[in-house]
């Protein structure tokens, strides 16, 4: 089902701007929370911007709110919880609903869905210990990527090109008390491919220097590239936005999301992760894909807010 157009900025009612939160995203958080409620306002939107530093119950304690515009990034916010919260006090929010946003915080069982609707993803292994890691080597090979499974932003990721350094990845990532796994490394180009309501924008390809997409090349570097055309034909991109579109119906994503795909250099797509809560910041891809698609950022925060009406 699509979103109602709202014409007018008092069919929101009063809008929670949630945003922080603890998780290690917290700072990206801040500055997407920002720039949302500042676009929010210069809409007339009567915007209230509130940093959850803990109970989100707290937060919300005492305030009227009709609605939240949820940019709270990774843990607490990006993984049912506050979606669970926001569903029993009876107020609609942007993005996934708890099922979903439960699902795809958790990179491992997101693939495993995927796996079983047919669509493409790199194999992986589980590394519970230092015991799994002959056993991975032996499946994957090296070089592999070793990650987090319910972290984001690329935190805690390294990549592996030989036992002491899978050991030594194995251990940064056990430090996110979460699965860690090891997944084959693909050799090819990264794509990602924003999804609003249904829809996919515009593809665009990442290109760094860095080893991968790390939290450095996302945030703060002034090498990483972004082609938006991202170089496809038309087939091709078509192709891409529908696999993307499909990838987020398969786990039930809602609202707006983000894919991560690698096209690898045999041209199979194989998908890496999806985002129920990406980034807003001036370095982030959600807003450059609308830009290609003729929309300004105050006008995909208005789009995004649409979404949690009906």
């Amino acid at each position: 089902m699509k979103a109602m157009t709202i014409n007018n900025p008092q069919q929101f009612g009063r809008v929670a701007v949630l945003m922080g939160g603890s998780a290690a995203e917290r700072e990206v958080s801040l500055r997407s929370g920002s720039a949302v409620y500042e676009a929010l306002k210069n809409k007339g939107v009567d915007a209230l911007a509130i940093d959850v530093t803990g109970s989100p119950i707290e937060a919300l304690a005492g305030l009227k709110i009709d609605r939240v515009f949820n940019i709270i990034h990774g843990r607490g916010g990006e993984d049912g919880v506050l979606q669970g919260v926001l569903e029993v006090l009876g107020i609609p929010y942007t993005g996934s609903g708890v099922m979903a946003s439960a699902l795809t915080m958790d990179k491992l069982r997101t693939k495993l869905c995927w796996q079983g609707y047919g669509l493409v993803t790199p194999l992986w292994c589980l590394l519970e210990n230092e015991a799994d890691l002959d056993a991975c080597i032996a499946k994957l090979g090296f070089p592999v990527i070793v990650k987090p499974a319910q972290e984001g932003s690329s935190i805690g990721m390294s990549k592996a090109a030989n036992r002491d350094e899978l050991q030594k990845a194995l251990a940064l990532a056990a430090q996110y008390r979460c699965d860690v796994y090891a997944e084959a490394w693909v050799t090819g180009k990264e794509y990602t491919v924003a999804v609003l309501d249904g829809t996919a924008l515009p593809v665009i390809r990442l290109e760094t220097p860095n080893a991968f997409y790390d939290y450095e090349a996302k945030y703060q570097a002034t090498t990483t590239q972004y082609h938006c055309p991202c170089g496809l034909n038309q087939e091709q991109e078509q192709s891409l936005k529908k696999l993307a579109e499909t990838a987020c119906k398969v786990v039930g994503v809602k609202g707006w999301g983000r894919v991560d795909v690698f096209v690898d250099d045999a041209g199979q797509y194989q998908l890496i992760e999806v985002n129920t809560v990406p980034g807003m910041t001036d370095h982030s891809l959600v807003p450059m894909a609308a830009r290609q698609a003729g929309m300004d950022f105050e006008e995909l925060v208005w789009r995004i807010l649409e979404t949690s009406c009906g």
